[in-house]
């Protein structure tokens, strides 16, 4: 959400700013979704191995985008989307859904997994505009 927030305020490329404010809205949805089932569970997440690492490297690629500017930033930033969702579809196919026991934990990650394939998707086709522009 903070390299989403920084992007809004900093791109000037429409496509960018869309996905970004898209990117805010959904991940705060998602993140007040997370929230309200743990405390209804009365469950205390933890964070994993998996988590910490993507944790770590969203605040490493967040440094380094503060410093880029105009379509660099814009390349950037899309870059690190692609990054991070395909980690994040990964996490959930992977570790996420094969692992959770609690069906109403299982329902949640089931129900935001296709909104991650989604972004990806969509950070994808921005990457390839953006890259389609630079060679022009």
């Amino acid at each position: 959400i903070d390299a989403s927030k920084l992007a809004a305020h900093k791109t000037k490329n429409s496509d960018v700013k869309a996905f970004a404010e898209m990117m805010i809205k959904q991940h705060s949805s998602v993140t007040k979704e997370t929230k309200a089932l743990a405390k209804k569970l009365k469950m205390k997440p933890t964070d994993s191995l998996s988590s910490k690492g993507l944790a770590v490297d969203a605040k490493k690629s967040e440094m380094k985008l503060k410093s880029l500017k105009g379509t660099d930033f814009d390349k950037g930033y899309i870059d690190q989307m692609v990054s991070d969702h395909q980690a994040v579809l990964d996490t959930i196919d992977q570790t996420l859904l094969p692992n959770a026991q609690n069906q109403q934990l299982k329902d949640l990650i089931s129900t935001v997994r296709p909104s991650v394939a989604q972004h990806l998707e969509h950070a994808k086709t921005i990457q390839a505009k953006l890259e389609n522009s630079n060679k022009g």
